[in-house]
């Protein structure tokens, strides 16, 4: 399923030249929307869930929800970065949650 962006969240990575989901994605089709000034994705049919502009919000305004097919109707994954590791957190439709945490590599490139 595609990213889908919680607007009441989602400030647009304000400061940033552009929002971190744009820069980030793939297809690029995750674009800052200058009506609303926030972030929407402009071709959900051409996302990948690849799940990086998910994993990229600072404001964990973009959620990713799971196919009924697999996680059932009102299921999402949803991230939480920090440092060193990375919380998913499962919803499932019952509204019962798993939390699964995963560390991550993180790199340090020059600015």
């Amino acid at each position: 399923m595609p990213s889908l962006v919680i607007a009441e969240k989602c400030d647009g990575c304000k400061g940033k030249t552009e929002p971190l989901c744009e820069q980030i994605c793939p297809m690029d089709i995750m674009k800052l929307d200058p009506a609303t000034g926030k972030a929407r994705n402009i071709a959900p049919r051409d996302c990948w869930d690849c799940m990086a502009c998910v994993k990229s919000c600072p404001n964990q305004a973009i959620i990713t929800k799971i196919p009924y097919q697999i996680g059932g109707y009102g299921a999402k994954l949803v991230p939480l970065m920090s440092e060193t590791s990375i919380i998913w957190t499962l919803t499932f439709p019952d509204g019962s949650f798993r939390q699964v945490t995963m560390p991550i590599r993180k790199e340090k490139f020059e600015e």
